[in-house]
């Protein structure tokens, strides 16, 4: 093996990895299979696509192509060389805004695509809910669809030529023309009964190969049969698709129904009002968001329990709502409304959007997996087949939340599988949920594949003859069978390579409680199914998840790579040193701890806690890393600092002293050392005179404004107080543990915080409100206290009465009982960087409320400043701290010379302050000031 790898990298420019960390990475996609490559090639050309194929003939080693990994049936993992086509082949060759046509290599992103196209007035059609991070060359090999597949088609519609190399390296352009391969005329004339009867016989028909695109009558569409064939027949080099314009408005039509057979019943008659979607939605689904992300994620529904989101075209807003509400006169809903396209359509859209990982989790918790999350049946034959399913799903003791292309007849539901005490269940599942679907006519898959988790069960739906014409299509392009085996052809098992069964557990271990994975940090891990979000760039749409894969593009780091390398650990039969392993150190030293993935991952994967938890196991009762002393127990020496500022700053001012102290320290010599206060706060505090009377409020002054930045917390005394409040302090100096938790010293921070609750409980017990004016300690408080003393009582106490200073002002009244009113604003330009915690954990809404009120005109940036913490200022991390500045930060501050900078963050101010001289406020200073 080690020869063949060898070998490789001799004829590629691009990367050959057979690293076990990068194995690890690659071993699974978003379905439920483990299968450990023997290497992972990113190809920088169609030569070095070409070498790969062949040095695997060569050394009998299969190959599998891969995009962005988010295939959710196996189709994207195997044994031998997993090449990445996402790194390098990612161009747009060719856009022609007249022929609406568009030449992709594979790895381009499809967002990336539409944002092309735009430009034009043109998009591409079938656009699946991972639309922001899946690759052309992965819905290429699936024969994506998503909502809009309804008005413009499946992927296969939209392909004109592809420009492939066959198992045997020879490159083969395939269009609308049989003689690109040798035997296909003749493979054509001799399966023509099958090809006509049992293929095509409803849109959504995606299980087996789509060869009646083959038949004359189709116009011997090449092009369209290779498309979904899931990377057995050949590699895909570029491909030309079609382009279709954009509409010039849209509406969006709500419907509501008793129950989602109901609303599929009424979904097949909407499509005579030619709707660009109809997309069912179960009530449960929405439950799940209210539940994590509050009421006002969810804009007012329609009654029902099951609803139809019928999206409609017009030229203008008004006709686009118009035919909207002609559609929902002719319905049998219950009940509907009508929304023209904004913010309460795209709030809705994206619940659709994130269903996949939304679906992670049954209405109990419990987790839910793929494997049964893609069938299709004929439109008209969906509502009596939702009815079945929900008697099969009974009678076998599972559950799911429900959701799809209603106007497609295609369902998706991930279902809690009890992998963990019966796997065997899987299988008798699938065996009859696959005998149940072929009743009604249907597909296993209506547009995810077969891969690893239907395949086997094709002659459930198939005849032999149709099974073995797929065969006989293989064979023409890959004889030997080395094109991504196990799939489709000479299937692998439903329940082989599982990747949960082979999960050991892996029980607390005095650090976090992990209340919602049952204590076991292997069934948090296993919360990652994938689903790829962290690789989005969804700036635009106010996400923060991930920066550090935003800024290095290495699956290495993205959450999911690291859950990955996190999951093989636990499994222990690849990374075999645990959590002392090499390879998870590597995984997780550039991850920020920045708790965006605990918000914006739809699974709700919590990285930040992970790699504290890790750090824990790792190294408990060991010597640590110099700056886990050093910044993870900074409240010890901010302490010291403080009680000699001068003398502390004096010494920092030193170059080859702060020099020399940081890199003993562990820290790296391009930060500054941020400046000590000359008088701390809390010794501002007792010389100030008391203030009497007015209502009690407990500010939370925690160890960064305290030393360094007090005027932030004098700023919001005066800010109370001139609204009536009286301002109260802890008896002694209180830290929330923060910068022990995110070092995993989580001994040192369950000690911080009992102490803390000692200081708290007398406020509590009066009922005081704790204003917590950084962020990050507010996180703490409202969530991390719970999970390291879940035993406490004084815990969730605690998390109820803490607030952000924007979350009380919102709800602050003046001593007359009068809503309190920000000062006037108008004219004032600010630029916002939200902490990446309160984005995580309070979310920004009540800031962003204020500012509002208040008239100033905002900048709200979405992303990380890059300093998270400690993660910027220690060695080794400073190129990707400033890489993630880069992003969102600094071009908005380049932008906007003017405005103020407006970060309640201590270290998003430091940032700023150190990359670009500018000096940024707390919210408390801006409103006082």
């Amino acid at each position: 093996m080690s020869s063949a790898i060898a070998t490789l990298r001799t004829r590629i420019a691009g990367e050959v990895d057979d690293a076990v960390r990068r194995r690890a990475e690659y071993s699974s996609d978003a379905s439920n299979y483990r299968v450990v490559p023997a290497a992972v090639v990113f190809p920088s050309s169609d030569d070095d696509v070409a070498a790969a194929l062949a040095a695997g003939r060569e050394y009998g080693l299969p190959v599998t192509a891969r995009g962005a990994g988010t295939s959710v049936a196996g189709n994207a993992i195997g044994p031998g060389l997993v090449l990445d086509f996402s790194r390098h082949l990612n161009r747009i060759v060719d856009l022609d805004g007249d022929a609406r046509t568009a030449v992709v290599q594979p790895g381009v992103v499809l967002s990336t695509l539409q944002r092309a196209a735009a430009a034009h007035g043109l998009r591409f059609g079938p656009d699946p809910s991972t639309q922001d991070r899946c690759t052309i060359g992965g819905m290429l090999g699936n024969n994506a669809c998503g909502p809009r597949a309804v008005a413009w088609g499946r992927t296969a519609d939209n392909t004109r030529t592809l420009r492939i190399l066959d198992a045997t390296d020879v490159e083969r352009t395939l269009a609308d023309d049989l003689s690109a391969v040798p035997g296909i005329d003749a493979f054509v004339t001799a399966n023509l009964a099958t090809l006509r009867t049992e293929l095509g016989r409803f849109d959504r028909q995606a299980s087996g190969f789509s060869l009646e695109h083959l038949l004359p009558e189709r116009g011997h569409a090449l092009a369209k049969a290779f498309v979904g064939t899931e990377g057995t027949c050949g590699l895909i080099l570029d491909a030309t698709v079609d382009l279709v314009p954009v509409p010039a408005a849209t509406a969006l039509a709500v419907l509501g129904y008793p129950d989602m057979p109901t609303a599929a019943d009424d979904a097949v008659a909407l499509t005579v009002f030619e709707p660009l979607a109809v997309e069912g939605i179960d009530a449960r689904l929405v439950d799940v968001v209210r539940r994590h992300k509050g009421p006002a994620a969810v804009p007012d529904l329609p009654r029902g329990t099951g609803w139809l989101f019928v999206e409609m075209a017009g030229a203008t807003t008004v006709d686009a709502i118009v035919a909207a509400e002609a559609l929902c006169h002719s319905s049998s809903a219950l009940d509907t409304r009508v929304l023209p396209t904004g913010p309460e359509s795209a709030a809705l859209w994206r619940i659709r959007a994130d269903g996949v990982g939304l679906a992670g989790r049954t209405r109990d918790g419990s987790p839910a997996w793929p494997g049964w999350e893609d069938a299709a049946v004929p439109q008209h034959r969906l509502g009596a087949y939702l009815r079945d399913f929900d008697d099969l799903m009974h009678g076998h003791d599972v559950d799911g939340l429900l959701y799809g292309h209603f106007g497609d007849g295609c369902v998706h539901i991930r279902l809690d599988f009890p992998f963990d005490r019966a796997p065997h269940r899987f299988r008798e599942f699938l065996v009859d949920a696959a005998t149940l679907v072929a009743a009604h006519g249907g597909s296993m898959s209506g547009e995810h594949g077969d891969g690893r988790a239907r395949s086997e069960l094709l002659p459930l739906m198939y005849s032999p003859a149709a099974l073995s014409t797929f065969a006989g299509f293989k064979a023409l392009f890959d004889p030997d069978g080395s094109l991504n085996p196990g799939v489709v052809v000479e299937p692998a098992a439903v329940d082989a390579d599982l990747r949960v069964p082979a999960a050991a557990p892996a029980k607390g271990a005095g650090g976090f409680a992990l209340l919602e994975d049952g204590g076991d940090l292997s069934v948090a891990a296993h919360r990652c199914v994938g689903i790829g979000k962290c690789r989005a760039d969804s700036g635009a749409s106010g996400g923060f998840m991930c920066p550090s894969y935003q800024a290095t593009r290495d699956e290495k780091d993205s959450t999911r790579g690291r859950a990955r390398v996190l999951q093989e650990t636990i499994n222990g039969t690849l990374v075999t040193d645990g959590f002392a392993s090499e390879e998870l150190a590597e995984s997780l030293d550039l991850c920020l701890s920045c708790k965006a993935c605990a918000s914006d991952c739809p699974a709700g994967v919590d990285m930040a806690t992970y790699k504290s938890e890790v750090l824990h196991r790792r190294y408990r009762r060991r010597l640590r890393p110099l700056s886990h002393y050093t910044l993870g127990q900074m409240s010890r020496w901010t302490g010291i600092a403080s009680a000699a500022p001068r003398f502390t700053n004096a010494l920092a001012r030193v170059g080859p002293l702060r020099r020399g102290g940081m890199r003993l320290a562990g820290l790296d010599t391009r930060r500054d050392v941020p400046e000590v206060a000359a008088q701390s706060f809390r010794r501002w505090w007792r010389r100030r005179a008391p203030r009497t009377g007015g209502r009690d409020v407990l500010l939370w002054v925690d160890t960064f404004t305290d030393g360094f930045a007090p005027d932030a917390a004098r700023d919001a005394v005066g800010l109370l107080e001139s609204a009536g409040y009286r301002v109260t302090l802890t008896e002694r100096r209180v830290c929330c543990g923060l910068t022990w938790i995110s070092t995993g010293q989580l001994g040192g921070a369950r000690k911080q915080l009992t102490a803390t609750l000692d200081q708290l409980e007398p406020h509590l017990d009066a009922g005081v409100p704790i204003i917590a004016l950084e962020p990050s300690c507010a996180a703490v408080l409202r969530s991390d206290l719970v999970e390291l003393l879940p035993e406490d009582p004084r815990s969730p106490r605690v998390a109820s009465a803490t607030t952000t200073l924007a979350e009380f002002l919102t709800m602050a009244t003046t001593a007359n009982g009068e809503p309190w009113q920000p000062p006037d604003l108008t004219g004032v330009e600010v630029v916002v960087q939200p902490h990446c915690h309160q984005h995580a954990v309070m979310g920004f809404r009540p800031d962003r409320a204020l500012l509002d009120r208040a008239g100033a005109t905002v900048h709200q940036l979405a992303g990380c400043c890059g300093l998270a913490g400690n993660f910027g200022m220690e060695r080794g991390h400073y190129d990707v701290s400033v890489a993630v500045a880069e992003a969102a930060l600094l071009p908005a501050l380049a932008a906007h010379p003017d405005a103020i900078l407006l970060a309640d963050g201590f270290s998003c101010r430091t940032q700023a302050a150190q990359l670009t001289g500018r000096t940024g406020v707390h919210l408390a200073t801006l409103l006082r000031r």
